[in-house]
């Protein structure tokens, strides 16, 4: 099964709320399948956002899910689409690299970040998801903050990470599962290298 089918499959088997088939659609018609999920850090590579999300999926249920008081359907809309702001988002652009071993320079591709719609990291996905269907609150928070200490707002001095994280057990567990996910289980799987 590719990337790709485990995400429909997924999707498909847990998101059944009014809007969730529209929203499929309408990720066919970006490049949300075959995106890198950054440009040269964790997945930068063809297809790496969506085997990202899939990561943060996995974690999430491996690590935080506990049954009978959480919500299947939740945990799959936070971790299959907390990076829904990255579709659309990248460009495969290129830049000069002297190769060591011929002294010569070399055209080389790398990503790009070409953002048309710059609304933010978390917000932008929340924005884009309630598109389509309606988010409950938990989900909303941890789809916003899923990106923690890093997001631009508590870099900011923003506290309101602190309040989401307090009333909203999904952002908390969101957070850590992008946090292994990112750091832990996706080591090693750019394919650009860092110059």
């Amino acid at each position: 099964m590719t990337p790709k089918e485990e995400f429909i499959a997924i999707f498909t088997e847990n998101i059944k709320r009014e809007g969730a088939r529209e929203l499929l659609a309408w990720l066919e018609t970006t490049d949300f399948f075959t995106a890198p999920a950054s440009t040269k850090f964790h997945c930068a590579c063809e297809g790496g956002l969506v085997q990202h999300s899939l990561s943060v999926y996995h974690t999430l249920m491996e690590r935080y899910f506990e049954e009978g008081t959480d919500n299947p359907e939740s945990f799959a809309i936070a971790a299959l689409l907390h990076d829904l702001c990255k579709a659309n988002f990248y460009k495969v652009s290129t830049r000069n690299v002297k190769n060591e071993e011929t002294g010569s320079w070399e055209k080389v591709p790398y990503y790009a970040v070409e953002d048309q719609f710059p609304y933010g990291h978390g917000e932008k996905s929340v924005y884009l998801i309630e598109r389509f269907l309606r988010l409950k609150p938990s989900e909303a928070m941890a789809i916003r903050w899923h990106m923690g200490g890093f997001d631009d707002a508590v870099r900011g001095g923003s506290f309101a990470l602190s309040l989401a994280f307090e009333k909203y057990p999904l952002a908390v567990k969101m957070h850590l599962a992008d946090l292994e996910s990112t750091y832990l289980r996706e080591h090693h799987t750019s394919a650009v290298t860092r110059r």
